[in-house]
């Protein structure tokens, strides 16, 4: 590409990746700038090199729906490149017809009829744990709800004993972990010792499946399929993470952006104990209103041209789904947290097109019954300090969140 095409590329004012713009909680005003003056713009130097910036709903949107222009295949889906410049390919990080082949067997794990039973566990775990959180005192809302109900979700989902919840927090941690710490080969080497220990404990799980009909089973699906059932190792960790990470940050951030968002406008509790219905979508608007994930990656597989801009094949574009929730042209006063919002459901928290986050359902059950298990012990969730945010461009969440339960009265 021509050097005076490059001049002429609008500079992103700030480098979003910035880890210090989420711990800080000052993301906004750069995104609602970018969203006015530059919705798609270029960053030529950061921690993950240079990368384009498409921060509008429309863009975003029309990006995840054209899989031939912008390829999860190509590079990561994340900003950064790999672990250490190692890849992991997994069914989100492929094309089609790849992508669509390994999908369809994850997929059908989540039917209704699956949705049924799992959802009677999710009543039955999240009724027990509110139950036992102590009262009149200060706890840790990420440590003891948030952690502890999407770990068991994920147990349930392999059939692991709950005690095991540990472990897999360990390896969703890591596999998630998007930082410039990761490029060290100490942090590959690390990496690779605990994605072994993950992945010898789910070979001996899948074994197990191996040795049994095939089943609904979420391992049983994939050890029994042809897409899935003779993967290298490699692919293996990666779907592995994959399934991890997609069954755990994004529920467990948009649980603990519960209590934020309660917490600024406390009025939204009271709209769902004089109406119950609105749950379901108080479900949706956590998630555009947290936005748990904050970004996917596509690579150009060819030169081409999006929003004005002359975009080079191989380079990275970066959907900033943070900003996309935030889209005032889609979603008014979208900074405000609001229950009864008529298009929450066209927020971009689970993706968009062929790769929508497959256990979005789950997802949604999971966020309802905590929402309807909360206002029916009428309960308030009063912050009490400032929250630990987490030091990610990627997830958009919380380490700690000092709470104290509070009647309504």
């Amino acid at each position: 590409m021509a050097t005076a095409a490059l001049e002429r590329r609008p500079e992103a004012p700030v480098d979003v990746s910035s880890n210090d713009l989420y711990v800080e909680d000052r993301w906004r005003e750069p995104f609602a700038r970018m969203r006015a003056e530059m919705p798609l713009s270029w960053r030529a130097e950061s921690p993950y090199g240079a990368y384009w910036s498409a921060v509008t709903h429309d863009l975003v949107t029309a990006i995840e729906l054209d899989h031939q222009t912008w390829s999860s295949e190509l590079g990561n889906i994340t900003i950064q490149d790999g672990v250490a410049g190692h890849e992991f390919p997994n069914f989100i990080a492929m094309d089609p017809p790849r992508h669509t082949e390994q999908r369809r067997v994850v997929s059908p794990a989540f039917n209704p009829s699956g949705m049924v039973r799992l959802t009677e566990q999710v009543r039955a775990r999240t009724a027990t744990l509110l139950d036992e959180l102590p009262r009149g005192e200060t706890f840790d809302w990420v440590e003891q709800v948030s952690i502890p109900l999407t770990m068991g979700m994920l147990c349930i989902l392999f059939d692991m004993p709950f005690e095991e919840r540990h472990d897999i927090k360990t390896w969703s941690d890591m596999a998630s972990n998007v930082s410039p710490d990761t490029q060290s080969e100490e942090y590959y080497q690390r990496f690779m010792g605990e994605m072994g220990r993950m992945l010898a404990r789910f070979d001996q799980l899948m074994e197990e499946r191996r040795a049994l009909p095939a089943s609904d089973d979420l391992l049983s699906r994939m050890v029994h399929s042809e897409a899935m059932g003779h993967l290298t190792p490699i692919e293996r960790i990666a779907n592995l993470a994959l399934l991890i990470v997609g069954g755990n940050d994004t529920t467990r951030n948009s649980m603990s952006g519960l209590v934020e968002a309660f917490a600024r406008f406390p009025g939204e509790l009271d709209r769902l104990h004089g109406d119950a219905s609105l749950i379901p979508n108080a479900a949706q608007e956590i998630v555009r209103w947290q936005s748990p994930v904050t970004h996917m990656r596509r690579t150009a597989t060819r030169d081409t041209e999006l929003a004005g801009q002359k975009i080079a094949a191989g380079e990275k574009i970066v959907m900033w789904y943070i900003s996309a929730n935030r889209d005032e042209k889609v979603f008014a006063d979208a900074d405000r947290f609001d229950v009864g919002r008529a298009n929450a459901r066209r927020h971009v928290g689970f993706g968009h097109g062929i790769h929508r986050c497959v256990g979005a359902r789950l997802a949604e059950v999971q966020l309802a019954t905590l929402i309807e298990e909360w206002v029916a012990r009428g309960w308030r969730v009063v912050p009490q300090g400032e929250p630990t945010r987490l030091a990610s461009p990627f997830l958009h969440g919380f380490t700690a969140m000092p709470v104290r339960i509070e009647s309504r009265g």
